[in-house]
C-alpha cells in the first residue's frame, strides 16, 4: 500500500529566535530535514516547504500560522505535518520519523 503523501512545513525566520542562539538556522533545519527524510524513506512521496514567518506566501492558512508563531512567541523553526506541530525549536528526527510512519512510511 502506498503511504499517504505527507506535507511538511518548516516555519522559521532568517534571524534565530532568542532562545535558539546555538542551534542551526531555520533554513539549515529545513535543508537538513529534507535530506534526512529523503534518505530514510527513499522513493516515498512527501512535500516539504519552508515558510519565512515574516514573509509568508499568500495561502491563508499558511499566513495565519506564520502570524501565530510571531504572536505566541513560539520557538522556531516549527515543523508542521498536515497542520499538527511535530517539532519546535530543535526538532527531533525520531519524533518526525514516528509521525511519518503513522502515514505508512517505511524506512528504506
Amino acid at each position: 500500500m502506498e503511504p499517504k503523501r505527507a506535507e511538511l512545513y518548516v516555519y522559521g525566520a532568517e534571524i534565530l529566535c532568542p532562545s535558539c542562539v546555538n542551534l542551526p538556522s531555520s533554513k539549515e533545519t529545513f535543508e537538513w530535514l529534507e535530506a534526512a527524510v529523503s534518505r530514510k524513506y527513499p522513493n516515498q512521496p512527501f512535500g516539504i516547504k519552508y515558510v519565512d514567518i515574516h514573509n509568508p506566501p499568500e495561502d491563508e492558512s499558511v499566513k495565519h500560522f506564520a502570524s501565530r508563531v510571531i504572536e505566541e512567541d513560539m520557538f522556531y523553526p516549527i515543523v508542521l505535518l498536515d497542520g499538527n506541530i511535530i517539532g519546535e525549536g530543535n526538532p527531533r528526527l525520531k519524533t518526525i520519523y514516528s509521525e511519518l510512519e503513522k502515514y505508512g512510511y517505511k524506512a528504506g
